[in-house]
């Protein structure tokens, strides 16, 4: 069985995978000493093909591997030089991952493979538990205006409703799409019970492989009708809210105390939510697992497997660095109950 990560053999000693990114405001704050930073990428127009391929060189060989992580709304000639650096290279040490998560989310999941990078991982179990733990990120935003967004389904009337004074949407992203209307200018009424820890559920074999099995129904007892309709964790997360430009407290009022939330932490609203979002009138929030250990248990609970394609270590049911597909018969569906009921320890 899998132990904790702490410091000397699992923590801290060895070369920690490299992960990068491509955007700075995705390299969110570290929550203790020993989670490393990320390498921040540059774009094509600000970069040569020649520093660009030196900088992933030394990347690779100051770590040894190297993830990238990046948006599904990352201009096309970015991408692209990002597979042409990886192919020049001549490496089958570089994971390239696209996310379709919103950007504060993405900036979560990024902090949580900088944390899981310096533990007693491969690189090829720390790349693959990107689509894991992607699972258990609860991420939306409150909106002034949904007319622009395509990121879930928008009826026609939440479309007309944009167009009048005050209205304020509750939308959710991840792991399944919502979206409520949340009032006309005042805020919805919400419980103020102090935030604590729910229990948790689902299979983390079952995420890994991206079959379903996030965990989360429900969001507490606290909160309006409005919230109730946004399936929250039933697991022990703390929140992060980054505000833009629109004036509500209802994350931190209404949904942090209805979800449960053991803390609430805020930060910058990245660069890119306006776009994600289809408007600047955002705020955006992630409620996400926050403990160092869980992720470990998390992580080691799924059987591991070898891609048959470049040999690497990997969880799931997908290569991070070279996407080859685990064919069924390799792919053992096994409960190690790393998050079973109860409080996680």
């Amino acid at each position: 069985m899998a132990g904790t990560p702490a410091s000397g053999a699992e923590r801290g000693t060895s070369v920690p995978t490299a992960i990068a990114v491509t955007s700075p405001d995705l390299v969110l704050a570290p929550t203790d000493r020993q989670t490393p930073t990320a390498a921040v990428l540059q774009p094509p127009e600000r970069q040569s093909l020649d520093d660009a391929l030196s900088a992933v060189h030394l990347l690779l060989e100051q770590h040894g591997y190297v993830v990238v992580l990046y948006p599904d709304t990352l201009p096309v000639a970015y991408e692209r030089r990002l597979h042409t650096v990886r192919s020049l290279l001549e490496s089958d040490r570089v994971a390239l991952l696209r996310s379709g998560l919103p950007p504060l989310a993405l900036g979560v999941l990024v902090r949580q493979l900088r944390q899981l990078s310096v533990c007693d991982f491969s690189a090829g179990v720390v790349a693959s538990a990107a689509r894991l733990l992607s699972h258990y990120l609860y991420a939306g935003a409150v909106l002034g205006s949904v007319a622009k967004l395509d990121r879930v389904p928008v009826s026609l009337t939440s479309h007309a409703n944009s167009w009048l004074p005050g209205s304020q949407f509750a939308v959710l992203t991840a792991p399944r799409p919502a979206l409520v209307r949340i009032g006309s200018g005042k805020e919805a009424a919400g419980g103020t019970g102090a935030g604590g820890t729910a229990t948790p559920g689902g299979t983390a074999t079952a995420a890994a492989n991206g079959t379903g099995g996030a965990p989360g129904a429900g969001g507490g007892s606290g909160g309006s009708r409005d919230v109730d309709q946004l399936a929250g964790p039933e697991f022990a997360t703390e929140l992060l809210v980054a505000r833009g430009r629109l004036a509500t407290d209802w994350p931190t009022t209404v949904l942090a105390p209805a979800w449960q939330a053991g803390a609430v932490h805020e930060c910058p609203l990245p660069e890119s939510s306006p776009l994600w979002w289809g408007t600047p009138r955002a705020v955006e929030f992630a409620a996400y697992l926050p403990d160092i250990t869980v992720l470990y248990q998390l992580v080691s609970s799924v059987r591991r497997e070898v891609c048959s394609w470049c040999g690497i270590d990997l969880i799931g049911d997908r290569c991070g660095f070279c996407s080859a597909a685990i064919t069924p018969p390799e792919v053992h569906q096994r409960v190690a109950g790393a998050l079973t009921r109860g409080t996680p320890t």
